[in-house]
């Protein structure tokens, strides 16, 4: 089976290299010519564990080709899959520009039958301006060529995208007709021969599923950062309110981790999208307007404590950060609390030192010389007055106290996802502060 993928970025590639690993033959597309040059010499342009591997096998093996032009692939394919980006537009709603080029694009140049099938997050109605494109292409070929579109939702957690791609608890699938219902039953069978587990449904379902489902995850996340904070002020500890009502099965103790705001390309994007697309139907999402403005606040919550603890006054200090990237095994920093904070330092006149295992690079590319690049944990913590952990790095589970401690100016410690225990921190000689006990 032989199926294009427009769109070599986070969602395209990896969707790319998993289905060539599983024997489908994969031409991913892609207009920049140097990240198609780098991507065939193997060079991966983003770090998710597992990908490198697939890539370099699936070109090894010929499954896996890149292209700049989608017609030296279109004539072989049963399916084009649209993975390009939706950046959210001033107002929320998402930019379709880049999907409906590609739906232009495959009007004019389809020979036979396609099913073509959104990848990209997209709001409800999309795929039907998507087979409007395509159709008034064909009318100005004077061509009858007949096609369905689909849509395929990805549900992938950065960090863990391969696993989740290659044994998914779900595949969502909506469809028109029973021949694309029938193509893509078969693509996607050798991911689920234990549990064949694809959801069908019409077309506007699953492009709703994807925004609800998301919507949903930062919806708890929200809700128990929002009790956190309520527990500190009453004397509550968090982690004892999460495991009690975790252990309620109707609530379950998944996405209920309070911590410094949630980020990445996902979560803030697609609220908002959603958020849009009820104002555009005469709907107001009064929960979602709520999650969002409860995760702004909580990305600054950590300067909040440190500014407190300092009476204002941090001017001249020098303030260490453990983690940059949104989440773990990640280096992405797309709506990270990390720019948030950063920012609120150096208004506030501190100099600041990060360290992350693979977001330096990112970093120095977003923010320039504005910081300070560490070598190490230790190294981050050199002369500062207080250290803020960000993000959930395993390699920051178990570091050196003593060493740590060491190396700052001041013992203080300010924790943004409750990895560390406050006894043991205190007995090392630290003052120290989480969220929500």
């Amino acid at each position: 089976m032989k199926i294009a993928i427009v769109g070599t970025g986070y969602v395209g590639l990896v969707s790319g290299a998993c289905f060539a690993e599983m024997g489908v033959e994969v031409t991913c597309v892609d207009i920049d010519q140097k990240k198609i040059e780098s991507l065939r010499r193997g060079e991966i342009p983003i770090y998710e564990p597992g990908l490198e591997d697939l890539v370099l096998r699936g070109q090894r093996d010929g499954r896996l080709h890149f292209t700049t032009e989608l017609s030296s692939c279109l004539q072989d394919c049963e399916a084009v899959f649209c993975a390009v980006g939706t950046p959210p537009d001033e107002d929320g709603s998402a930019d379709l520009s880049y999907v409906l080029n590609v739906a232009h694009e495959v009007g004019r140049l389809m020979q036979h039958y396609l099913v073509v099938v959104t990848k990209s997050t997209v709001p409800v109605g999309t795929a039907a301006k998507v087979k409007a494109a395509i159709t008034e292409e064909l009318a100005k070929r004077g061509a009858d060529i007949p096609f369905d579109v689909a849509s395929n939702p990805e549900f992938l957690k950065e960090g863990s995208a391969v696993k989740d791609f290659m044994s998914p608890d779900r595949v969502v699938v909506g469809v028109e007709s029973e021949k694309a219902r029938k193509l893509m039953t078969r693509l996607y069978k050798p991911f689920l021969l234990n549990n064949f587990r694809v959801i069908f449904t019409d077309i506007p379902s699953a492009e709703m599923i994807k925004y609800a489902a998301n919507s949903m995850l930062a919806t708890r996340i929200s809700f128990i950062n929002d009790i956190a904070n309520l527990c500190e002020l009453v004397g509550a500890d968090v982690n004892m309110v999460r495991k009690g009502i975790g252990a309620d099965s109707r609530i379950g103790s998944k996405f209920l981790y309070p911590g410094c705001g949630y980020g990445g390309s996902c979560f803030p994007k697609d609220v908002k999208a959603l958020i849009r697309t009820a104002q555009l139907n005469g709907y107001s999402m009064r929960v979602l307007q709520a999650v969002e403005e409860v995760n702004e606040q909580q990305k600054a919550v950590l300067f909040r404590k440190l500014s407190a603890y300092y009476e204002g006054n941090l001017q001249g200090k020098t303030i260490a950060l453990w983690g940059l990237a949104f989440k773990a095994e990640t280096d992405d920093m797309r709506e990270a609390t990390s720019l948030v904070v950063i920012k609120k330092l150096h208004d506030a006149g501190c100099t600041i030192r990060v360290y992350d295992p693979v977001a330096m690079d990112e970093c120095r590319r977003r923010l320039g010389d504005s910081v300070q690049y560490a070598t190490d944990i230790y190294d981050c913590a050199l002369g500062a007055d207080a250290l803020l952990l960000l993000t959930e790095w395993k390699q920051f589970r178990l570091p050196s106290w003593e060493v740590v401690r060491r190396a700052m100016r001041q013992p203080v410690v300010f924790d943004g996802r409750n990895l560390y225990d406050p006894q043991e921190l205190h007995d090392a000689g630290f003052k120290y502060f989480s969220i929500g006990r």
